[in-house]
């Protein structure tokens, strides 16, 4: 059922659990904006509305990363469907791919998806991800590939696509793609962040032109649990705080 609601009171009508969610998915839109990662107004990042499994909030179509606020989000179902009123559309096409991960994974909270440049150009690239870079040998125990399939549009590549995921957090979208999912907006973001940087790194060694060093693999395989030490145990959540402090310093307003 949905219901009439005026978004410049949204704070008071949400729970305080739901509230601090937008805060952080329209913080999350942001940085990819901060960052480049983002296509226009194309691609989506989903969060699953905290204590409401079935219920997530995504983008209004046609905003730019940029300008996406809290109250601006839109609250949708498994389908795509609007459950309270908005004076936003948005685009259920995109969420395919969204709808998938978290019906496949329930642990799943937050699902990042992006058409980065460097990040689309390696997913066209036979050898997929190389072990060349740190970043690569963090992202690589977790990451799968997912071959391209044309605009996820169809319901049928659902079931591919989280098979081809499986318990991992990291995707290629071989010819179209990355993307990122976790427990939180923080989560997905820092997992994006190191599969990017460890995309753009490939493509600049590339360059070059000369013959690149790969990292041995008893190192990829130590790598989790080195990550674990390096962030004493906090993972995304070390980083998330000042991530939202260069938000407040170069594109404010997200939490309105």
């Amino acid at each position: 059922m949905t219901r009439t609601l005026d978004i410049t009171n949204l704070r008071e009508a949400v729970t305080p659990q739901e509230w601090r969610a937008r805060v952080d998915l329209a913080a999350c839109y942001r940085l990819v904006a901060l960052f480049g990662w983002d296509d226009l107004v194309f691609t989506h990042i989903s969060l699953r509305v905290p204590g409401q499994p079935e219920q997530f909030l995504i983008n209004p179509y046609g905003l730019g990363f940029d300008e996406i606020t809290a109250s601006s989000l839109v609250k949708v179902d498994h389908e795509g469907r609007p459950l309270m009123d908005s004076p936003f559309d948005i685009n259920p096409a995109g969420f395919v791919i969204h709808s998938a991960v978290h019906a496949g994974r329930p642990g799943v909270n937050c699902v990042l998806h992006t058409h980065s440049l460097h990040g689309t150009a390696v997913s066209a690239q036979a050898g997929g991800l190389r072990p060349i870079s740190q970043q690569a040998a963090l992202v690589l125990p977790r990451l799968a590939y997912h071959a391209y399939e044309g605009l996820a549009l169809r319901e049928d590549e659902k079931a591919r696509l989280v098979a081809d995921l499986g318990s991992r957090n990291l995707m290629i979208l071989r010819n179209h793609g990355l993307l990122a999912c976790g427990r939180s907006a923080a989560e997905a973001f820092n997992g994006m962040y190191l599969l990017e940087a460890a995309c753009r790194i490939q493509v600049l060694a590339q360059a070059g032109g000369g013959a690149l060093v790969e990292v041995p693999q008893d190192i990829v395989d130590g790598m989790p649990q080195q990550s674990r030490e390096v962030t004493r145990g906090q993972g995304a959540d070390l980083v998330w705080p000042a991530l939202l402090r260069r938000l407040d310093r170069r594109l404010p307003g997200y939490d309105a």
